[in-house]
């Protein structure tokens, strides 16, 4: 394959990335057709049983109408259901949750602005609030990552491993840290506090938000009745867990990219052409930035020859 030319080798990856598309296509329209009719199937029953009872009181297509304006009024985050008290659309927490999933294009698709004015609002907000998020997530990462590092240097120190080695233990590590602070952690919250959320719902909303997806099927602490304070908690512990974790999320992708293994497979597709520095120090040459960057004692162990 080293021989691909560069037009073949991003014609391979098109044709690869394609391919599954189609089968994850396929995957879902298996696992999901058939609940979907059944799903069909059970309201078209409701509707006919509720028009034989009730249907001689209504005027012709009056309940179509009122369902067709109940589901446009739900596609905006309003709900006439319950009591007209526990209603909360473009409160405090709300917007501030909407803003959130504005900047990080999560976009959750549980709200959205009703007015002309909103609309254009949120096109400029998200025009000038996302390069400045990125930005800041760009510097985020410029500051931590060094101190990410010092664990694995350490490590590849006293342990005595080759650069590649210790870079694939640092990134898997911090992986399952994430993965267990960010992921399985608040999805246990969620289960335990959302009495109508299985674990498996709690851990496919968790990871749709840390990814971006947001898909919105699933929003904690809405449409529950909740006391105002526990409500206002939840919705700041949430913008709270979309920030930090994506930022967590962001550290952890940042960690696997520098993998040499990754780095190879980049430089795969690359044009040929001379080497630069980047490639030909590679992991090396950041292992021994990180190593540098440990206190004298700690890089004692290295110079002491061996027996």
């Amino acid at each position: 394959m080293g021989a691909l030319r560069p037009w073949a080798r991003y014609g391979l990856l098109v044709g690869a990335h394609l391919l599954a598309l189609g089968l994850g296509a396929a995957v879902l329209q298996a696992l999901e057709g058939p609940p979907a009719l059944r799903l069909q199937a059970n309201l078209r029953a409701e509707l006919a049983t509720f028009q034989a009872e009730y249907g001689a009181c209504l005027p012709p297509r009056a309940l179509e109408e009122l369902l067709g304006t109940a589901l446009a009024a739900q596609a905006h985050g309003v709900s006439s259901l319950g009591n007209g008290s526990e209603t909360r659309n473009w409160d405090l927490p709300s917007a501030l949750l909407f803003t959130a999933s504005l900047l990080t294009t999560t976009g959750y698709g549980h709200m959205a602005p009703l007015s002309a004015g909103g609309k254009a609002f949120c096109v400029v907000y998200t025009a000038l609030g996302l390069p400045a998020s990125l930005a800041l997530v760009a510097a985020l990462c410029h500051c931590l990552l060094p101190l990410l590092r010092h664990p694995g240097a350490w490590v590849a120190i006293h342990w005595q491993l080759t650069p590649a080695t210790a870079a694939l233990l640092q990134a898997s590590g911090l992986g399952l840290l994430v993965a267990g602070i960010f992921m399985l952690l608040p999805a246990l919250v969620l289960w335990g506090l959302q009495g109508d959320c299985s674990l498996l719902e709690a851990i496919y909303f968790c990871f749709s938000s840390l990814s971006t997806i947001g898909l919105g099927d699933l929003l904690p602490g809405r449409d529950h009745g909740l006391h105002p304070v526990l409500y206002y908690l939840g919705q700041f512990a949430l913008l709270g867990y979309l920030l930090l974790g994506l930022l967590a999320m962001l550290l952890t992708v940042e960690m696997f990219l520098e993998l040499p293994q990754v780095r190879a497979m980049v430089k795969f597709f690359r044009s040929r052409g001379p080497l630069n520095a980047e490639d030909e120090g590679g992991i090396v040459g950041q292992d021994e930035l990180a190593l540098s960057t440990l206190p004298p004692s700690a890089a004692a162990p290295e110079r002491a020859p061996a027996c």
